[in-house]
């Protein structure tokens, strides 16, 4: 399974989003963003577009996850150095990351992708 994981403000749009899983070149299964980002309008809609199910990942799951890319700022505010990276992994049984973390042109939002078997 392949999962993007996605960070994002709450003032990035669905072509915010877009061009974050466009740069990944990835064709995903599924979407894990925080639990708290979840039912955002802007990601429904997004996901709905793509036919995509969104997985919800708590805070504990996330910050559980050792994330390659380490941002001092989304440590301090989320516990974790990437939510992108951390909600790819940790939506997965045994993952592993195929791309780090890009960000959208805008900087609104951010995606990753990590390949693993379904929890």
């Amino acid at each position: 399974m392949i999962v993007a994981g996605f960070g994002f403000r709450a003032s990035a749009t669905e072509h915010s989003l877009s061009d974050a899983l466009a740069l990944t070149a990835a064709k995903v299964d599924a979407i894990a963003t925080p639990a708290d980002k979840a039912k955002s309008k802007t990601l429904q809609s997004f996901a709905q577009a793509h036919n995509l199910p969104v997985l919800e990942i708590e805070a504990g799951a996330m910050q559980a996850v050792e994330t390659p890319t380490q941002s001092a700022k989304v440590h301090e505010q989320r516990g974790t150095g990437s939510v992108a990276e951390a909600c790819a992994l940790a939506a997965l049984n045994n993952a592993c990351l195929t791309t780090s973390r890009v960000v959208s042109a805008d900087r609104l939002a951010t995606c990753a992708i990590a390949q693993g078997e379904p929890l």
